[in-house]
């Protein structure tokens, strides 16, 4: 069964070397799987330190490592390596999209790539993403909607507990089980998805690629299924620095708005696009009079309210 393992790194070195690290005894003599590393034009030592690494460990019978021209995002990067070999004679079954900042536990591919083999339906599986101390993170989701967004940026318990259903971000469960989209940090895609559907949307930088590719397999007959038993940690936040929230959060960056309003307009269309706007500006004007009036502390992102209005409210989508 051969498979492709692709790691896009953009200043995280030290992290992707960890990763390597996990993988190594997972690969070292399976001539059928293969790692590409892509650097997305870091600027800093990232391309010499892997390379380093992967000389020092001896992973370069298995390991590649590409540096490329500029920093086009996730998706550019990840399709850089689809595109060169899907149509190749020996190309892989499976393609495995990794993050560098993630520690593969002992089995978790083999539990992947048996789940899409025993599943022919299944084009997309994702793992269990987990702190380093075992507390799962939440890695399979609903497809963003106008009420979902209402819920998410409202935080009020009724609410939230009546609006539970259309949650973007459910509690983890402890069984494997149908979902609408997986966390791209771990996800195991069927070439045929590709073959079918085409590759990531390059359209995003970064966030909703996955949220986006995984509707358009679903319109395609594809199921996405979570797999708890392929557990992997993630650290998160340390690729992008947007979502670790055990430290105090960043600023979001302009692309994490474009980006849902590119996945909003593209895939249910421009009016619907500002009704999720609208939805979810009326929760996050409660929230902020429930946080006043219960005298709660501000844990949202600096200008949060700012910035969607600029990004993803007042600005034009290219699609």
């Amino acid at each position: 069964m051969r498979i492709a393992l692709i790691i896009v790194n953009y200043r995280t070195a030290e992290l992707c070397a960890g990763c390597l690290d996990s993988l190594a005894s997972e690969i070292t003599g399976n001539g059928s799987w293969h790692v590409e590393i892509l650097d997305g034009a870091s600027g800093d030592r990232s391309v010499d330190q892997l390379r380093e690494h992967i000389d020092r460990r001896g992973y370069g019978s298995w390991c590649a490592l590409t540096a490329l021209d500029r920093n086009g995002g996730f998706a550019f990067a990840n399709n850089c390596s689809i595109r060169r070999t899907l149509t190749a004679v020996d190309a892989s079954e499976f393609y495995l999209l990794l993050n560098p900042d993630t520690v593969v536990r002992p089995g978790a591919i083999q539990a992947l790539v048996k789940f899409l083999t025993t599943h022919p339906r299944v084009g997309i599986v994702g793992s269990c993403l987990e702190d380093p101390d075992g507390t799962p993170q939440t890695s399979a989701f609903n497809f963003p909607c106008v009420l979902g967004e209402f819920g998410n940026s409202a935080r009020i318990g009724p609410l939230t507990w009546l609006l539970r259903p259309w949650q973007t971000a459910p509690p983890p469960r402890g069984e494997a089980h149908r979902c609408d989209w997986v966390a791209g940090a771990c996800m195991l895609v069927r070439r045929e998805v590709f073959e079918q559907i085409g590759l990531l949307d390059e359209g995003y930088f970064m966030y909703y690629e996955e949220v986006d590719f995984c509707l358009r397999a679903a319109r395609a007959g594809w199921e996405c299924w979570y797999l708890p038993d392929a557990r992997v940690v993630h650290l998160v936040g340390q690729s992008s620095g947007v979502t670790d929230l055990r430290v105090p959060l960043r600023r979001l960056p302009a692309y994490w708005f474009e980006s849902r309003r590119r996945y909003f307009e593209k895939n249910h269309g421009g009016g619907y696009r500002v009704t999720a706007d609208m939805a979810w500006t009326l929760g996050q004007i409660l929230y902020l009079g429930y946080r006043r009036l219960r005298g709660k502390p501000d844990l949202d992102p600096p200008f949060l309210i700012r910035d969607f209005l600029s990004h993803s409210v007042a600005k034009k989508t290219a699609l």
